[in-house]
């Protein structure tokens, strides 16, 4: 019996993954994507699970709104929503000057060094003007067109600046929010976001959620001080997982 062409294990499997996620997700204000992708990849190809983690992407930052709204910076996820959305044309633009895997493999290297750099209290000065949340939200859409890991150096920026923990979850829940919408324009004009896609992603909404809420129940004063070295810590073992399924080659 197939549920949404997949077969019960399939199904199940993937029901894990999207309640795992969201509880990344839900704790961190990041990661739902990146983390789905590196274990769901065994059970859809990369083409037909990228439009279906968008739905339980959107249901997440939806059902995390309103603390985002309340903690986050709206004028630095704004810029780097703007910043990002242009920097992204112009890194398609390069996709036929510079070989996609090769910038894919050196984005992830830098990301985890930075990310190591930081958790030994590296400080970047100069991260908390708008120019540089311009200049990475540039380079984080420059990053996304040319190797699709724009959403980590959005992360690796946020969780570099210095903020509050509820500051910085926040920041990345409503840039992941209003990035979304931008995202689900480049889906359709790719066609890729399929009705079978949006299926199986409003089936994978409803683990994921459960997961999101979990995740958001875990995000409480006593935990706030670990937010930083463990999203940190996140992030390098996400784009390392990232840097190893490149090295390996596509999944078919």
């Amino acid at each position: 019996m197939l549920l949404l062409g997949l077969g019960p294990g399939e199904a199940a499997a993937l029901a894990a993954v999207g309640f795992a996620a969201g509880i990344v997700r839900g704790f961190a204000g990041f990661g739902y994507s990146a983390f789905a992708m590196a274990l769901a990849v065994l059970i859809l190809p990369p083409v037909a699970l990228i439009p279906v983690l968008w739905w339980p992407e959107l249901a997440a930052s939806l059902a995390t709104l309103r603390g985002g709204w309340q903690e986050g910076d709206r004028k630095a996820a704004a810029i780097l929503v703007i910043g990002s959305f242009l920097g992204m044309i112009a890194g398609l633009a390069l996709t036929t000057r510079i070989d996609p895997d090769l910038s894919a493999r050196v984005a992830l290297v830098i990301l985890i060094v930075l990310a190591a750099l930081q958790l030994v209290r590296l400080r970047i000065p100069g991260l908390n003007t708008t120019a540089g949340t311009v200049i990475t939200g540039l380079a984080a859409g420059l990053v996304t067109g040319l190797a699709g890991v724009g959403g980590m150096v959005i992360a690796l920026f946020v969780l570099a600046r210095e903020a509050p923990p509820r500051a910085m979850r926040g920041t990345l829940i409503l840039f992941l929010l209003f990035s979304s919408l931008t995202s689900f324009g480049t889906h359709l004009w790719f066609a890729t976001m399929t009705w079978e896609a949006v299926w199986r992603g409003l089936a994978l909404s409803l683990p994921s959620l459960a997961g999101v809420w979990l995740g958001a129940r875990l995000f409480v004063p006593r935990w706030e001080g670990y937010y930083r070295p463990v999203c940190l810590v996140l992030l390098i073992g996400l784009a390392a997982v990232s840097l190893l399924r490149a090295l390996l080659g596509p999944v078919a």
